[in-house]
C-alpha cells in the first residue's frame, strides 16, 4: 500500500499521540519529517519515533518528500503555517481551531480550494468508535426525530495538568475555543449545520496559578478571555442545543452530550475521547440502557482524520474532518463569544455538509 508522507510542524504537548498513531496505527501514513521552533525538541521526537528528517519549517515546507503538513503549533500559529504550507503545494491538516479568526479560516479554505489541495482540521474524535456508533443509532431512528440537545464541559482549568497553560487563557483560546470544538463538531457531525447562535460569557478569576508539578509551578498569569461560556445553537434542521464550556468548575454531574428525540434520548460519550460509554432511553422505558461501541478506533486514535484524508487524496472523494466543517464550527464558537459581548443573536454566514459516516465497521486506514 502506498503511504502518504507526513511532515509534522510542532512537537509540543499533543504531538506524542500523533507521532505514535501516524507511525504505527495506520497503514496509509508515515511521518517523513518534523520541525519545531525548539529544534532540540524536534530531534527528541525524531529519535523517539524514528522520523528520518529533522528540518526547519522552511526546509520542511520545501521538502518534496512531504505530501501532507500536519500543523500542531499553538493556535496563533495555525493561520501562518497553514497558509505557507498551502502556498508550497502541500495538503494540510491542522489542530483545532482552524485559525483564531473566522476571516483567516475562510481564507485558508478558499486557498486550498483554489489550489486543488485538501485541508482538514481536528478534532477527529467524531470518527471514533463511540461517536460513530451514536451516529448510526441516531440515523436508525432509535430516538425518533431529534428535537433538542445539550452539551456540557467543565473542569477547573488546564493549569492543573499542563506544563505551560497560559496560552489557553489568551484571546483565541479559552474553554469555548479549546474544548468547544470537540462538542460542537460532534453535534454538527450528528445534526448537520447550524443557522444562528447566542451566548453569555464570564470569567470567575482574573488570574490563574500553575499548580501542575512542573518547572513553572507557582507562576501566575492573567485571564484574557472568558473562562465560562454558555451558548445556544439553532440548527438548520430545527434542533436547539445548549452548549456550556468552563474552566471555572471544580466538578459536575451533567452528561457530556445528550440528544433528545421524539421517541427517546441518546446520551453520548465525552467527545474529547474516541470510545464509549453510550446510553439510550426509549419511549415508554424508565431506565437508560448501555450500547456497546460497534465501530473501530475506540482507543485514543488522534490522527484518524489525517489517515482518512490521506486515503481520500490517494483514492479521491471527500474526507470527513473537512476544513469547511471546521470553519463552520469556528464561526459557531466565535459567534457565541460575540453574542456574549453584544447581547445579540448572531446569524451564521458559513455552512457545511454533514460528514459521511464510516460505512465499514471493519475499516482499517
Amino acid at each position: 500500500m502506498k503511504k502518504m508522507r507526513i511532515g509534522v510542524i510542532g512537537c509540543g504537548n499533543i504531538s506524542d499521540i500523533y507521532f505514535k498513531n501516524l507511525t504505527t496505527a495506520f497503514d496509509i501514513t508515515c511521518v517523513q519529517a518534523c520541525s519545531d521552533l525548539d529544534m532540540e525538541r524536534a530531534k527528541k521526537s525524531a529519535e523517539k519515533y524514528g522520523i528520518p528528517q529533522v528540518q526547519t519549517v522552511d526546509e520542511l515546507l520545501a521538502n518534496p518528500e512531504v505530501d501532507i503538513v500536519l500543523n500542531i503549533t499553538i493556535p496563533v500559529g495555525h493561520y501562518e503555517v497553514c497558509k505557507r504550507a498551502l502556498e508550497a503545494g502541500k495538503h494540510v491538516y491542522v489542530e483545532k481551531p482552524l485559525s483564531v479568526t473566522v476571516e483567516q479560516a475562510k481564507e485558508l479554505v478558499a486557498l486550498a480550494e483554489e489550489k486543488g489541495l485538501y485541508i482538514g482540521c481536528a478534532p477527529d474524535t467524531f470518527l471514533g468508535g463511540g461517536l460513530q456508533t451514536c451516529r448510526e443509532m441516531l440515523d436508525s431512528g432509535i430516538i425518533g426525530k431529534p428535537v433538542a440537545a445539550t452539551a456540557f464541559f467543565g473542569h477547573h482549568g488546564p493549569e492543573r495538568f499542563h506544563p505551560d497553560p497560559s496560552f489557553l487563557y489568551k484571546e483565541g483560546t479559552g474553554p469555548m475555543l479549546d474544548i468547544g470544538p470537540y462538542f460542537v463538531t460532534a453535534l454538527v457531525s450528528m445534526l448537520g449545520p447550524a443557522k444562528s447562535v447566542c451566548g453569555m460569557a464570564a470569567s470567575g478569576f482574573e488570574e490563574r496559578t500553575i499548580t501542575f508539578d512542573c518547572p513553572k509551578k507557582g507562576e501566575k498569569f492573567p485571564v484574557e478571555t472568558p473562562s465560562h461560556v454558555a451558548g445556544m445553537i439553532t440548527f438548520k434542521n430545527g434542533v436547539v442545543a445548549t452548549v456550556t464550556t468552563s474552566f471555572d468548575t471544580w466538578g459536575h454531574g451533567i452528561p457530556f452530550i445528550e440528544v433528545y428525540g421524539t421517541k427517546g434520548t441518546l446520551r453520548m460519550p465525552n467527545p474529547d475521547t474516541f470510545g464509549g460509554p453510550i446510553f439510550y432511553l426509549k419511549e415508554g422505558e424508565n431506565e437508560f440502557k448501555e450500547a456497546p461501541a460497534s465501530y473501530p478506533y475506540s482507543e485514543n486514535s488522534r490522527g484518524v482524520g489525517v489517515a482518512d484524508m490521506a486515503k481520500c487524496i490517494l483514492e479521491g472523494g471527500a474526507h470527513k474532518a473537512q476544513g469547511k466543517m471546521a470553519l463552520h464550527v469556528l464561526e459557531i464558537l466565535k459567534g457565541v463569544l460575540e453574542s456574549g459581548k453584544t447581547q445579540t443573536y448572531v446569524e451564521l454566514q458559513t455552512t457545511c455538509e454533514r460528514p459521511e459516516a464510516f460505512e465499514d465497521k471493519n475499516i482499517h486506514l
